[in-house]
């Protein structure tokens, strides 16, 4: 073994074997693979290894479609079989709910490109005879869809590595990883230490323990998982061409052919966490004891879907451990408070993801960042709230929900509430309905008294519509009280926080007393942040931003901290407070403080530190509603007090919490973008009209500056529009594709309704030559084709006059 290496890989299951594959690909080649067994060692050798390309994030089923395309291509390098059998797979629908799903994923792939279709279940029994089709409405058939030899496609993966310059060194365990001064990694082997320029984990079922040698918490956890396979069934041998794989998300199982025989796994309810304690270091090539009473129930059921089993005999039974994030997505990327540490971990599906998590995480070492959005398996997606516990609870609920149907409007209970501010009693009281966001309880509507305080998940409007209507309602016509703790906030401070922000952020820093709207680029100009900065002092700022991306924006914060002169803190529940707004909210604010609140003494996005109340605040003259509005930021320890303060003061001016379905509708009256949706790192400035905020002209070479005066000189293909859609019970969510003239010619990031306009509103990407005043377009929500119209003026307040008065 080497004595130095510019990367490092500790792992050689796919996923650490994509990884040297994608990074000798791209061009290092000075590469080292360390395996403390052999190759597939770990949940690698017993996979089922099935693959397919339905996700809910596009791009993480892009990647999943690009790992698939690659199997021919790693055969063609190396000689190498990874023995694919490209059989398509169906995922079969057995309710109304269960279709509606599907015509959504349908709807998605369309304008991805790939090419799936929905079925009858006269289409599902000709291509697979042996499902029997009662009580079932159709399915969605994948024609990518298949299954491999995970030794062979690892090997494969191994084999073009070491072509391309990679080293792999097996039988050797790694015992100690330490940070040297210069960023560089000591990884200290049984057979030696070797220096890493960069280091990666993609240690699979020991992730946990070689983090844990850094220092870092990864949330995952093994899952037990089995699956079986049979003896030779008559109808297989008979039938001849090979039987798609079958997807029963009722039944909790999918099926594929092995041999002349069947395979069938379970993601059973009875599901058991395995080394809740940690990973022993000496398990390898084993498996657990069976436990096919845990898979009763779905055994029965499988019986009946394809009858065949009843009679087969059983061949072998695998039950092995598999590691899951929380919520089920790989962990990749630069892990937080490390430098130069990479996560490659968390890859449940590693023959469907294992191929594009190599050339994301191989992309982001080497260019800097990914040539894709892959927040959804970020390893900062996470926080610190991520405990042992809290990951074990959510990955049996992920692994539960399996094949359970995703609603957009759906929160999941376990291991909640986890974080609160002290104001949940008061909502709790009030019949709050909440939600959760990175660890954080927030309200997302307050039900009416006596009625469960519980939302239906639905792909339709909800049982929240009407009241979520009220909330809006009193937002618009008097004044209403909502949270800001679900904001991410950083204090900036000291004699280089100017020039640090003034690098950070493309736009104009503000003047003291101001705040501006800031994107935060890449250096290739793609949006990783829109920002609230609000100058407190010369030297001092609060910058805000959305409360689930803390770790992914101090991530980035810290990489791009001067050594001195800037102090940085994440204040994110420390300094929370409410929101107040609407026409009569200056008005409450007036009632509670000694200060003059007047929009001659305070405009529009101003920010002052007053008492409000008993309590120092912080309030800036902005809101995400779009109406006249004020945010009040104090200490945690404060919020109760504040509340009871603005409470009695606002009582006979109607004042009335609101909650976030609320929010989400206020903003479409403006059409405001929201992170994840309309700003991310898929997106532009230009494209999303982010430019807007950007200061082209100002001195400093802000990152991404060069990359968005060329966009600025080239202009680009397609622009951000708002639509109004003739919805009547389902609303656009995000990636329903537009049509015109019989094509798909973009999509939506996200809709839904505007209580105070009464209209269905969709935001979605058009070319530049079809964006103008009145275009009419179609919108597939759920199968049917919607006619929409393109606008341009906000439906509330289109030229700011009522806001800045």
């Amino acid at each position: 073994m080497k004595a130095h290496a510019q990367v490092v890989v500790i792992g050689g299951g796919v996923v650490g074997c994509s990884v040297i594959y994608h990074l000798t690909k791209l061009g290092w080649r000075d590469v080292v693979l360390i395996e403390r067994s052999e190759l597939t060692s770990g949940s690698t050798w017993h996979a089922a290894g099935g693959f397919h390309t339905l996700n809910a994030d596009t791009n993480m089923a892009a990647l999943q479609g690009y790992t698939i395309r690659l199997y021919r291509e790693l055969e063609e390098i190396t000689g190498q079989s990874c023995s694919l059998h490209h059989v398509g797979g169906l995922t079969l629908a057995e309710s109304p709910e269960r279709m509606d799903f599907l015509k959504s994923a349908r709807a998605m792939h369309r304008h991805m490109g790939l090419d799936t279709e929905l079925v009858t279940p006269d289409e599902i029994r000709k291509l697979s005879p042996i499902t029997n089709t009662d009580g079932v409405l159709g399915a969605l058939y994948d024609p990518l869809d298949g299954h491999l030899d995970p030794s062979g496609t690892t090997h494969a993966y191994a084999k073009a590595a070491q072509m391309q310059g990679a080293e792999i060194v097996l039988r050797n365990p790694v015992l100690e990883t330490r940070q040297r001064a210069d960023g560089g990694w000591d990884v200290v082997t049984e057979k030696g230490t070797i220096v890493a320029e960069h280091l990666v984990n993609a240690a699979g079922l020991w992730a946990r323990e070689v983090g844990a040698m850094a220092g870092v918490y990864l949330p995952l956890h093994p899952m037990e998982h089995q699956y079986f396979a049979t003896d030779d069934i008559a109808e297989v041998v008979e039938r001849g061409a090979e039987l798609p794989h079958v997807m029963d998300p009722e039944g909790e199982s999918y099926l594929r052919q092995e041999g002349k025989g069947l395979v069938i796994g379970f993601y059973e309810q009875k599901c058991v966490p395995w080394a809740v304690d940690g990973t022993r270091w000496d398990f390898g090539h084993e498996l657990l004891d069976e436990n096919l009473d845990r898979i009763g129930d779905s055994m029965e059921f499988a019986f009946k879907r394809y009858p065949v089993l009843a009679e087969a005999g059983i061949k072998t039974i695998i039950n092995g451990p598999f590691t899951f994030a929380p919520d089920g997505n790989p962990l990749v990327g630069p892990v937080p408070g490390l430098r130069n540490y990479w996560s490659a971990c968390a890859v449940m599906a590693g023959f469907s993801q294992g191929g594009g998590v190599g050339l994301t995480l191989a992309e982001w070492m080497i260019e800097g960042e990914p040539s894709r959005d892959v927040f959804a398996m970020d390893v900062a997606r996470f926080g610190d709230y991520c405990t042992p516990s809290y990951t074990r609870l959510k990955v049996t609920e992920n692994y539960q929900r399996r094949f359970t149907v995703s609603y957009p409007n759906e929160e999941l209970p376990a291991a909640r509430p986890l974080d609160t501010t002290p104001a949940y009693g008061i909502w709790q009281q009030r019949n709050a309905v909440f939600g959760a966001a990175y660890g954080m309880e927030h309200v997302n509507y307050f039900a009416p008294a006596g009625e469960d305080p519980h939302e239906i998940p639905s792909f339709r409007r909800s049982n929240a519509f009407a009241t979520v209507a009220g909330e809006c309602r009193a937002v618009r016509e008097g004044v209403g009280i909502n949270e800001v703790h679900n904001f991410g906030k950083y204090a900036f401070s000291g004699p280089g926080a100017r020039t640090c922000l003034d690098t950070i952020m493309a736009g104009k820093i503000p003047a003291p007393g101001r705040l501006r709207l800031n994107p935060m680029l890449t250096p290739k100009g793609r949006i990783i942040g829109d920002f609230t900065v609000a100058a407190l002092a010369e030297d001092v700022f609060q910058v805000t931003a959305s409360f689930g991306a803390q770790a992914y924006h101090m991530r980035w914060f810290e990489q791009h901290l001067p050594e001195s002169d800037v102090k940085l803190e994440n204040v994110s529940k420390q300094r929370i407070g409410f929101q107040i707004a609407g026409p009569r909210a200056q008005e409450l604010l007036s009632r509670v403080t000694r200060a003059d609140v007047s929009t001659a003494a305070m405009p529009f996005l101003s920010v002052r530190e007053i008492d409000v109340g008993q309590c120092r605040a912080i309030v800036q003259r902005v809101s995400y509603t779009g109406d006249r509005g004020y945010e009040i930021y104090v200490p945690w320890h404060n919020q109760a007090a504040l509340y009871g303060v603005l409470s009695e003061a606002g009582a006979d001016l109607g004042l009335r919490p609101f909650g976030m379905r609320a929010m989400m509708s206020l903003r479409l009256d403006k059409s405001f973008g929201s992170w994840m949706r309309e700003f991310k790192p898929d997106y532009t400035p230009l494209e999303t009209g982010l430019d807007r905020f950007i200061d082209y002209d100002k001195e400093t070479d802000f990152i991404g500056k060069a990359a968005a005066l060329a966009e600025r000189e080239r202009g680009v293909a397609r622009r951000l529009c708002t639509f109004e859609v003739d919805a009547v019970d389902a609303d656009a969510v995000a990636w329903e594709p537009i049509w015109h003239a019989g094509a798909v010619v973009g999509y939506v990031t996200s809709g839904g309704y505007s209580h105070h306009a009464q209209k269905s509103i969709a935001f979605g990407f058009l070319p530049v030559e079809l964006v103008e005043e009145g275009r009419e377009v179609e919108i597939e929500i759920l199968g049917d084709m919607i006619p929409a119209r393109l606008y341009t003026a906000p439906l509330f307040d289109p030229n700011n006059q009522y806001l800045r008065g």
